[in-house]
């Protein structure tokens, strides 16, 4: 229960003031923790949800089910993140949230959330900024697939996540955990496989990315940026990832 209290305060304290007081209160949530295999769907589209969840462990995304049963993958999030927080505010999931190979999440009941913003307004605020950043990302996503080329929709993407994972902590080095499939990548990026594999193909051409095995391992950081066209005001982080420093 500590280590999952310690990684909600650390990412709320990637964007936001959280002072010591307000990080005792976040130790007073209770959780119920959850283990999720492959592709398992932990929120459904059209839920009406009472919980709000935490990933603890390992990826998970949220997406759009069509009607003829193709998805349309919309952002990804990994430990500390809150991918459904939006439910707060929202009667009904528009949305699913998925895991992303083997993944943990903790929910927390909305009552006790709601209780602890009204005793603790720096929280709700840390909460809603989660759900600003959320909307940033959307933004970005849909600029991404609609005004860029492949190349630099796919080196956006890889340096998005790696950016992110990186502010959390979960890089080892220039790799991180990255366990989606090739499907999942063209269903996110809107490309056909070929076009998923022969993007990739120019991104290592490049010497950019190594991509296999389920992880992302960045060879160049100033070559993959500038093919991303990548900018990361957008995320809004507080702090700042080593290999931009480096970069």
């Amino acid at each position: 229960m500590e280590r999952i209290h310690r990684i909600l305060i650390d990412k709320l304290r990637e964007h936001s003031r959280i002072t010591s007081e307000d990080a005792v209160a976040l130790q007073s949530l209770s959780f119920t923790v959850r283990e999720l295999d492959r592709n398992e769907d932990f929120i459904r589209q059209g839920d009406t949800a009472k919980v709000s969840a935490l990933v603890v462990e390992g990826m998970v995304a949220r997406y759009h089910l069509l009607p003829n049963g193709r998805r349309q993958y919309l952002s990804f999030h990994m430990a500390g993140d809150m991918p459904d927080s939006q439910t707060l505010f929202l009667d009904r999931m528009d949305h699913a949230v998925c895991s992303i190979g083997a993944a943990v999440v903790a929910s927390i009941p909305h009552k006790q959330l709601a209780r602890l913003f009204e005793l603790r307004p720096l929280v709700g605020f840390a909460v809603w900024r989660e759900t600003l950043i959320d909307a940033a990302i959307f933004r970005e996503a849909i600029t991404n697939n609609s005004a860029r080329d492949m190349t630099a929709r796919m080196a956006h993407l890889f340096c998005e996540l790696f950016y992110r994972a990186e502010a959390s902590r979960l890089t080892r080095g220039n790799v991180m955990s990255l366990p989606i499939g090739l499907a999942q990548l063209g269903e996110t990026l809107g490309m056909a496989i070929a076009t998923v594999n022969r993007t990739l193909a120019e991104l290592r051409s490049a010497q950019a990315i190594e991509f296999r095995g389920g992880e992302l391992e960045v060879l160049d950081w100033a070559r993959l940026v500038e093919l991303g066209q990548f900018d990361p005001g957008y995320l809004h982080l507080r702090k700042t990832p080593l290999i931009a420093e480096d970069s």
